[in-house]
């Protein structure tokens, strides 16, 4: 797995970026952001060359629009319309769904875009808490016991259950930080058995919603993020070219120990690398 562009690579048309560990690094409370080498100038010059690209990250505790003007702040030029969260996902499921009405178990950020799809939004102690067609679970630090009871509740008397992140952990400053939804989810299911929907990644109901904003097939898009289990899976499954970062979760050489659908198309000594060996017939003269 070196820098040399994988088979078919030249022929992607878009690419989606992870965020945490491939983009940028936070720290655990998600409140101050560290730009990773070459990030800013990668985009700016996709974005010169009118190459599409979005950002999904599994994080869901600000609205896109929200997150999108925090990374504008830091240098990355990320438009409102490229910032994706599982959010973005949730809510377009859930209209397809016909869902009206959700109990959100997450951050005041994290129901917003499925206020903005037209979706009522409770919370744990609003009236009719239990009246919903879905529970949707999201960044939730203050999750308590009787958030997760409430939860079993709607689900038991007929909601369905939507989840924004499953995975245990995630990159920061600070190394690897627990996923508070994958444990509010694990306690919620152990419970009710309940079949769960993810919303993030490495869903396909993800990697279909990316596609369809780039307005590209699966396979014309290039995913790039730090976790084979999270965007290299989730390209594998999908038909999708993934490319592998080593700021994030794995070093380069627990890489090259990744097999079958966790292993990536090509390994980026840097992030400037895709400029070759992903839109070579545009390089600049």
């Amino acid at each position: 797995m070196n820098a040399t562009a994988p088979t078919g690579a030249a022929r992607l048309k878009g690419l989606m970026f992870d965020l945490d560990g491939t983009l940028l690094l936070s720290d655990r409370s998600l409140g101050n952001y560290e730009i990773l080498p070459g990030a800013a100038e990668l985009l700016t010059e996709l974005a010169r060359r009118a190459f599409p690209f979005v950002v999904l990250t599994n994080g869901s505790a600000y609205p896109p629009a929200e997150q999108a003007a925090k990374l504008r702040g830091l240098g990355l030029p990320v438009r409102d319309e490229h910032m994706l969260t599982p959010s973005s996902v949730a809510a377009d499921l859930m209209v397809r769904a016909g869902v009206q009405r959700a109990l959100v178990l997450g951050s005041s950020g994290v129901g917003q875009a499925l206020r903005d799809a037209g979706i009522e939004t409770v919370h744990v102690g609003e009236r009719g808490e239990r009246d919903v067609q879905a529970v949707y679970v999201g960044w939730y630090p203050e999750c308590t016991m009787k958030s997760i009871e409430a939860a079993c509740e709607a689900i038991w008397a007929g909601a369905r259950l939507y989840v924004a992140s499953d995975v245990p952990f995630f990159a920061t400053k600070q190394g690897r930080t627990m996923g508070y939804s994958y444990a509010i989810v694990g306690a919620i299911r152990r419970v009710t058995r309940a079949p769960m929907i993810l919303t993030g990644k490495p869903s396909l109901h993800a990697l279909r919603f990316v596609a369809r904003r780039l307005g590209l097939r699966r396979s014309d898009v290039g995913v790039v993020g730090d976790d084979p289990s999270v965007e290299i899976l989730m390209a594998r499954r999908g038909g999708a070219t993934c490319f592998a970062v080593t700021t994030g979760v794995m070093a380069r050489e627990e890489w090259e120990r990744q097999t079958g659908l966790r292993r990536p198309h090509q390994v980026l000594r840097h992030l400037g690398d895709l400029l070759e060996s992903v839109v070579p017939e545009i390089r600049s003269k």
